[in-house]
């Protein structure tokens, strides 16, 4: 199979496309004929070594993807060669940029016959991670205010969405280009970073969902009322301690199962959410992806096409 993989650690350019071995259906498992594999942030960050424990070479990047199944391992009985699919690897596994990949068929779920798989490709790892973070880990309510930080990114605009369809009123950071777009998918203010210091604009929020990390993270704990929280997703495995002690931190749990894909499924049928901006680039392309991915000034989803 063609796969875009690494050899050693570094920027992008250490990235190669070439041929590996096809992964083959251990019991409970299925293989999926990928047709779409999304970038994510975690991408360039495992390229560059910054996650411990992850050496084992060639390595094959990303997370997420949609396909066909083209063979199913013993004991897969609910599911069948030539269904479409989605999903997201197992936690701690990567290996989606690539033709083939095998993965657990408890974990994926069937993809509508409506939906491209670009379109699922984009949704799956956003979905889940703003799912997780919504509404198992912040339990956001209606009538509540969160603030979003970084909301142009895949991540964020999910959590948007989902976060007004729950009734929620939802302020974001953005720069000023992505401001239509971000009050499209639902937002009440968008706040210009560039221009502005959120913790001068905003204030006694119930919830905070961070995606940016860094200084950004620890400026969050701000704007809470007494009380609030604060999830985080892009400072690393554990939340970052608040400075004040009358408010929480939390760091997600983000699950790989059947239903939570399912619930984004529903979310899209229903209208409540709809697909990111997505800018495609072909698998044989996968180093220009992650140029962009590790820019981090992108816009939605970026999703590679791989057949």
């Amino acid at each position: 199979m063609k796969a875009a993989y690494i050899r050693e650690f570094g920027g992008p350019e250490v990235m190669t496309y070439g041929d590996l071995p096809d992964p083959t259906a251990a019991a409970g498992q299925i293989v999926v004929d990928t047709v779409a594999a999304s970038i994510n942030a975690a991408d360039w960050k495992v390229c560059a070594g910054e996650y411990g424990g992850q050496d084992k070479f060639p390595m094959v990047l990303g997370r997420d993807f949609s396909g066909v199944i083209g063979a199913l391992g013993a004991g897969v009985q609910d599911l069948r060669v030539g269904d479409e699919v989605f999903g997201v690897l197992e936690g701690g596994r990567d290996g989606t940029y690539a033709e083939k990949i095998a993965i657990g068929g408890a974990i994926v779920a069937r993809k509508p016959a409506g939906m491209s798989h670009v379109e699922a490709a984009a949704l799956a790892l956003t979905g889940l991670t703003a799912l997780c973070t919504i509404e198992d880990c912040l339990k956001l309510q209606s009538g509540e205010t969160i603030l979003i930080q970084g909301g142009a990114g895949g991540v964020a605009g999910f959590a948007i969405q989902l976060a007004k369809h729950l009734g929620a009123k939802v302020i974001t950071t953005a720069s000023a280009s992505n401001r239509d777009y971000l009050r499209d998918l639902g937002a009440d203010e968008v706040i210009d970073y560039n221009t502005t210091d959120f913790t001068k604009a905003v204030s006694n929020c119930d919830a905070v969902f961070d995606t940016v990390g860094g200084d950004v993270a620890m400026r969050s704990f701000a704007v809470l009322k007494p009380g609030g929280r604060a999830a985080f997703i892009g400072s690393g495995a554990k939340a970052p301690k608040p400075d004040r002690g009358d408010v929480t931190s939390l760091r997600p749990a983000v699950g790989r199962d059947r239903p939570h894909l399912e619930r984004i499924l529903e979310l899209r049928r229903t209208g409540a959410v709809r697909a990111p901006h997505v800018t495609e680039f072909s698998l044989a392309n996968a180093a220009d992806a992650l140029r962009v991915s590790a820019a981090r000034h992108l816009k939605g989803k970026l999703v590679l096409k791989v057949r």
